[in-house]
C-alpha cells in the first residue's frame, strides 16, 4: 500500500525535521525600521495588562523583505513600547507576512499577532518606498531618500511580549488562561543607512495603527540584519483581563465570540 501522507511520522522523521531546522543558516533580510513618538494615551491603551507603557511613548514599524531560494518573503510589524516586570520590550500589534508558512508556525507557537499581507520594499538608486498593506489599503508607508551611513550597532539582544491564547469552543472566552510569551531576538546588523523623509499611516477599520499618530519621527533607517528567536512562557495571564483585547488578533471583532449555536454541526 502507498504511503498514507497523513498518516503518523516516524520518531526518526521527526527527529530529522528537528536537526535541519537547529542548522538553518544565518538568513539576511533587507529592511526599513520607522521609530517615532506617538501620544501617551494611545499607546496605553493598547496593552493589555499585564504589561505596561515604557519611559517614552514609542511605535516601530519594521518593513523587511527576505530573498529565500524560491520562497521571497515579506514580514513586517508595528509595535509599541511596552514593560513587563522591570522588563522593556515591544508589544506587537499586527504583523503582516506574505506566506501563510510564516504566518502559521508564529501564532500557533509563538502567539504572535500574525496576518496575511503584502510588504514591500523599493530602493531605486537613493529613493526608498517601503509599505504594509491588508485589503488594499496600505496602512504603513514609509517614503524617503538614503542620506547616508551609520555606524553598525554591536549585536543585539532584544524582547517582543505575545499573548498566546486559544478561543474557547462555545464562543465564551479561553479554553484556558492565556500565556505571556517573552520572544528574545538576538539580532546582527551588517549594513545600515539612515533615510529623510516621513511615514505615512492610512486608516483602516482592519489595521488601525492610525490612533497611533507620528507626533516626532525619531528615527528612519535601511539596513540588512539577521536574527533568531526563542521564546519562554513567563505567565498564565487572567482571561477577563485579556478578553477585551482581543480583537486586535482578528479582522472581524466578532470572531473571538463567535461560538457555534446550539446543536449546530461545523
Amino acid at each position: 500500500m502507498a504511503r498514507v501522507r497523513y498518516g503518523a511520522r516516524t520518531a526518526a522523521e521527526i527527529a530529522a525535521a528537528r536537526a535541519a531546522r537547529s542548522k538553518l543558516p544565518d538568513i539576511w533580510s533587507t529592511g526599513v525600521v520607522a521609530l517615532w513618538e506617538s501620544d501617551p494615551e494611545a499607546v496605553a491603551a493598547v496593552l493589555p495588562p499585564p504589561l505596561e507603557p515604557a519611559g517614552r511613548p514609542l511605535v516601530r514599524a519594521n518593513i523587511s523583505t527576505v530573498e529565500l531560494p524560491g520562497y521571497p518573503l515579506g514580514a513586517g510589524s508595528v509595535s509599541v513600547a511596552a514593560v513587563h516586570d522591570g522588563h522593556e520590550g515591544w508589544y506587537p500589534l499586527v504583523m503582516p507576512m506574505t506566506h501563510e508558512r510564516a504566518l502559521i508556525g508564529g501564532r500557533e507557537v509563538f502567539g504572535e499577532p500574525k496576518k496575511l499581507g503584502e510588504v514591500t520594499v523599493e530602493r531605486d538608486g537613493l529613493v526608498v518606498r517601503a509599505a504594509l498593506a491588508r485589503h488594499g489599503i496600505a496602512f504603513v508607508e514609509v517614503r524617503g531618500a538614503v542620506v547616508g551611513p551609520l555606524p553598525l550597532p554591536e549585536p543585539a539582544e532584544k524582547l517582543d511580549f505575545y499573548f498566546k491564547f486559544l478561543p474557547a469552543v462555545d464562543g465564551e472566552g479561553f479554553d484556558s488562561d492565556p500565556v505571556l510569551i517573552h520572544c528574545t531576538r538576538h539580532e546582527k546588523v551588517r549594513r545600515l543607512e539612515r533615510i529623510s523623509g516621513d511615514v505615512v499611516l492610512r486608516e483602516s477599520v482592519y489595521d488601525p495603527v492610525a490612533d497611533l499618530p507620528v507626533r516626532r519621527l525619531v528615527e528612519l533607517t535601511i539596513g540588512e540584519k539577521t536574527s533568531d528567536q526563542q521564546g519562554r512562557a513567563v505567565a498564565r495571564v487572567s482571561a477577563k483581563d485579556l478578553l477585551p483585547y482581543v480583537h486586535q488578533r482578528y479582522d472581524d471583532p466578532q470572531q473571538i465570540h463567535d461560538g457555534p449555536p446550539e446543536g449546530s454541526v461545523r
